[in-house]
């Protein structure tokens, strides 16, 4: 009985939330401000993550910028320090949580309480599940997603207890649907995506209002990682592009953004 009169009160839900979807589409929502939030992005050596950096830098931020590669990540620096930005590189293994950890503790110490975290840092191994090397499986994986819960448990603290703060999960339409001989890397962007909804979740039901979660899902970005990318998605995306969907979705605090569009449909369809 109970199984029906759930099923009874879905329907006028179900109603009433696609209508109110429907009537945003023509209510742009307010964009927040960002001015003097201590902004901290992994990955920003290079492609999206340094991109990222130099918007944020625009809009005021205080930024701390991670990277592996020490010369890109003190080349990002320098431009948000031109922009008019304060930023401090540090160069930081993503793959190795005790790098992760003991950077973290040197951020707070330096620079303050991260609020608002942009998970960005990504590997790709592009070949067959018997080709891809077994440190190339675990160092996807240690990257692409165990990376984001030992930075949100370092960060996410100090956004709750200010219940204030935003996590940001830079996942990948790989995340929802698959793309053959890219075994390691979808199946780590679909636990991204499963982080990103999981502590989505987590957040409402602890109440934690004022810390919002946003997850970014593009088609394949041509950044260089991956040679001639397609996939039947759409066309391969610019990083310019897609970090201009990315600020925006931050800035009106949407929880899932997908470049393009219309992924959203296909995955609908997939399903």
């Amino acid at each position: 009985m109970k199984f029906l009169l759930d099923q009874l009160l879905l329907l006028p839900l179900l109603i009433f939330f696609t209508l109110e979807s429907f009537l945003k589409l023509f209510i742009p929502k307010k964009r927040k401000s960002v001015a003097g939030e201590i902004v901290l992005i992994t990955g920003a050596g290079h492609g999206l993550g340094r991109l990222t950096a130099y918007e944020f830098a625009k809009l005021k931020c205080k930024l701390v910028l991670w990277d592996i590669n020490k010369h890109g990540i003190e080349e990002t620096a320098a431009e948000c320090r031109r922009l008019g930005a304060r930023a401090h590189a540090f160069v930081v293994d993503c793959s190795n949580r005790e790098d992760i950890y003991s950077t973290a503790k040197k951020v707070k110490a330096e620079v303050g309480d991260v609020s608002i975290l942009v998970n960005n840092a990504g590997v790709v191994y592009t070949s067959d599940l018997f080709a891809t090397q077994d440190p190339q499986i675990e160092k996807t994986f240690e990257v692409n997603t165990l990376a984001h819960f030992w930075t949100a448990k370092a960060f996410l603290p100090a956004m709750m207890n200010n219940n204030h703060g935003h996590i940001v999960t830079v996942a990948s339409a790989a995340g929802h649907t698959v793309v053959p001989f890219l075994l390691a890397y979808c199946s780590s962007k679909f636990a991204a995506v499963g982080f990103h909804r999981g502590l989505t979740e987590e957040l409402a039901a602890l109440k934690r209002t004022g810390v919002k979660t946003t997850c970014l899902c593009p088609n394949f970005i041509n950044t260089g990682f991956i040679k001639n990318p397609s996939t039947s998605l759409g066309p391969t995306l610019e990083p310019e592009e897609v970090v201009v969907k990315l600020i925006n979705g931050i800035l009106t605090e949407q929880k899932m953004i997908f470049v393009p569009s219309s992924i959203r449909f296909l995955t609908l369809l997939e399903r």
